[in-house]
């Protein structure tokens, strides 16, 4: 890996294009040229993910073949194989390569020997970008044979894969303000370092109309909103998460407030949208075309996280043999006969149609529609 002040460069403006509010594609577009200079790759993959399900809404490819995608689902999902996204979630770290995965011995890895070797590719780097206990993309650096990813390269992009998730994260609420009509839509305001007002699209406008408790010495700005930017005013740049507050304004509506610092040329602004809590706020969504209860709405996007049937039923409060229950229940809904199968259908029937067809995101991560 390079190092020095090209690095260090490199790294500061990654980082500053992470808090500009870009949108998914156009943070992903920006930050992938400068993340090769600093850790070189061959080829990659990025993507958005549900928070939900960890499931791909927004899939790239760079350098590999569009037509080896069914082949990557059917791995992912179905196959046994190693360094999966879903078990690197689960997991502190986040990161490793293929080469950490086997030993060294990338050829233990089918999708080393059907897809990788055959196109001269080597070494794997995947990472979960995550913030705040809250996966919101993947990215997977390979090079050309011969050439693994080093241990700086690693710790490097461990580093920086809170910026990403950051980026990835304030890019859909500010996107979403842009999408939604003014009398449902998420509301942007933008205060200066000092507290005070800088801008509001009109939703925003409602939105502090709405809130309770306006300070005079802030042009009327809510105390909510003036504690949640000030929470981010005093963040240590470590820590890389991304403040949220929900609230219930004066007239019986809840409202949830996230924020974030945007790199300005003239102040250290902050970034604070409010809305409506989202399905996904309040319960997870998944998959209503299946007829799937909530309980098994539930049940089955921890399925899709990879947990076992100890630790769903853990998370649910319910027995083990009441989760075999609602399995048998989704499988027959869903029609299929596993959970793999169950993962790989939702992947396929709900997620890759809408993604393929450039579906836009919400703030929650999955699509608006």
């Amino acid at each position: 890996m390079k190092r020095g002040p090209v690095v260090a460069n490199l790294t500061g403006a990654i980082v500053d294009t992470c808090r500009s509010g870009l949108p998914p594609e156009a943070l992903r577009d920006r930050v992938l040229p400068r993340l090769r200079r600093a850790v070189p790759f061959d080829a990659a993959f990025w993507a958005t993910v549900d928070p939900t399900t960890l499931l791909f809404t927004q899939p790239h490819q760079q350098e590999i073949p569009a037509e080896t995608v069914p082949y990557f689902i059917q791995n992912e999902f179905l196959d046994y194989d190693v360094n999966k996204w879903t078990a690197l979630a689960r997991e502190p770290r986040s990161v490793r390569t293929l080469a950490q995965a086997t030993a060294g011995r990338m050829e233990a890895s089918s999708r080393y020997r059907d897809i990788f070797y055959p196109l001269g590719l080597g070494d794997e780097l995947r990472a979960v970008l995550r913030v705040g206990g809250t996966c919101w993309g993947y990215i997977c650096l390979h090079r050309e044979a011969g050439a693994p990813f080093s241990r700086q390269e690693i710790d490097y992009i461990h580093r920086l894969g809170p910026h990403l998730a950051e980026g990835i994260r304030a890019g859909l609420l500010v996107s979403s303000t842009e999408l939604a009509h003014v009398a449902d839509a998420p509301g942007l305001v933008v205060l200066a370092g000092d507290g005070s007002l800088l801008s509001t699209t009109e939703a925003g406008a409602l939105w502090l109309e709405e809130l309770a408790h306006p300070d005079p010495r802030r042009g009327g700005v809510p105390v909510e909103v003036q504690a949640l930017a000030a929470r981010v005013q005093r963040q240590e740049i470590t820590q890389h998460e991304l403040p949220r507050l929900r609230v219930r304004t004066p007239a019986g509506r809840w409202a949830v407030l996230h924020a974030s610092r945007l790199a300005t040329p003239a102040t250290d602004a902050v970034a604070v949208i409010i809305e409506e809590p989202s399905p996904a706020e309040l319960a997870p969504v998944l998959m209503m075309a299946y007829g799937l209860t909530k309980q098994e709405q539930s049940l089955t996007a921890l399925v899709c996280r990879g947990l076992s049937t100890k630790e769903i039923a853990a998370r649910l409060h319910i027995t083990p043999n009441t989760v075999q229950d609602h399995l048998k229940s989704i499988f027959d809904k869903a029609g299929v006969s596993s959970r793999r199968e169950l993962v790989a259908t939702i992947l396929q029937e709900q997620y890759l149609p809408r993604a393929m067809a450039g579906e836009p995101l919400g703030p929650s991560g999955f699509f608006r529609s």
